[in-house]
Parts: structure tokens; sequence; C-alpha cells
């Protein structure tokens, strides 16, 4: 990682901790936005968890952020939904317009596709962090953002899975109660580092990341 940037560790360690602070909040958190997209996924043949789960993951990342920065107390179960929910075309067409891409480069074969959504990894981040950049400036804004990070990203997904593994063990219970929430804190934590790296850089600014447009 960037000398300036906290290390793959340190952003695991500190998550843990943040985490630990409101661990039954992100729990509950975890199960209720799970069981509400398969819910709807399996209610509307698929219909409804292509609508919803978009906006629905960008309240995710932003609860988790906001729990990753000590201020889970300014957040509760229902903060998924209630920031999904607002503005809920934006954030539904920067998804769609997401998976949209994404499909596209995976007709040149699997790897441009895996490449593009990770130049793509932050867009629901910054949907939900970000309440005044349109659909399509998030997708840019992302791949501004993890320009020189992929591999970086990579390498940090590859480090749960140890985590994976033992889940599996558990049939799914330890995800429930540790390894998805505990992952979800820490990728929200790097995040937060690769978005403060690309403003230190100059990669994205300030006023582009309250809204304004991206060339």
């Amino acid at each position: 990682m960037n000398e300036m940037m906290k290390s793959r560790a340190e952003i695991k360690e500190y998550a843990k901790a943040a985490f630990a602070g409101r661990y039954w909040y992100c729990v509950a958190v975890t199960v209720l936005v799970s069981l509400f997209v398969t819910a709807c996924t399996s209610f509307t043949l698929g219909l409804g968890g292509l609508i919803l789960s978009g906006p629905i993951t960008a309240g995710y990342c932003y609860f988790f952020t906001q729990v990753f920065q000590g201020r889970g107390a300014e957040v509760d179960v229902g903060t998924p939904f209630s920031v999904g929910f607002t503005n809920f075309g934006r954030k539904l067409g920067g998804h769609l317009w997401m998976s949209l891409f994404v499909w596209l480069w995976s007709l040149l074969f699997v790897i441009p596709g895996v490449i593009k959504a990770y130049s793509y990894a932050m867009t629901s981040y910054i949907l939900g962090d970000c309440p005044n950049v349109r659909a399509k400036d998030a997708l840019k804004l992302s791949m501004r953002i993890m320009a020189g990070h992929k591999w970086e990203l990579f390498v940090f997904h590859l480090s749960f899975i140890g985590w994976q593994l033992l889940n599996g063990l558990t049939m799914g219970l330890l995800g429930i109660f540790y390894v998805t929430p505990y992952m979800n804190t820490s990728l929200a934590g790097y995040y937060l580092e690769v978005r403060e790296q690309a403003l230190r850089t100059g990669a994205v600014t300030l006023e582009q990341l309250n809204g304004a447009p991206v060339d």
C-alpha cells in the first residue's frame, strides 16, 4: 500500500474494534439486508432483487462506513433502508450502469470484466456516502479512486479466504455472526482510505465528491 495509507492489517485491526463496539447492530443489519433482498428476489422472480439490491447495497455500505469511523451510535438497523430508499433513482441508476458496463466488459472474456468490476468497486460506497454525486459520476469517481489500487483490493479480498473457509465449515453461521460484518467493516475502512488518498493526490476533488460534474 501507499505509505500514506493505513496498511491492510491496520485497517482490519481497526475494523475489528469498530465492529465490536456495535456488534449486534452490525449482525442485525447483515441478516435483515440479506433476508430483504432474498425475499424480494424470490417473490418477484428476480426483478425485485435487481431493482432493490443496488440502492440497498449503497445504504448498507454507508452503514459500515459510519461504523468504521466510530459513528455507529448515529446509525441503526434501519439505516441501510432509509439511506437506500432516499433518492432511490440515483442509486438504482448507478447500480444498473455499473452492472451493464461490467457485463459488457465481461463479453471480452472474464478477465476484462473482473478488472472493470474492481474499477467500479467503490461505486456503491460513493452512492451511499456522497448524496449529491450523480449516478454516472459515481462510476467515474470510483475509477479514479481505484486507479493503481485494483490489485491491492483483490489481495484485500483474498485475505479473508481463511475466514470464508471456516464459514463454510459452520454452514454459514460464522458468516452471519462474525465474518460478513467484520469483512464489510474492513472494506468500508478500505474505501475511506483510498478515497482520502485520491483526495491527497488530486485524483478526485472534494467538490466532485460533493456533486460537481466529473469530466
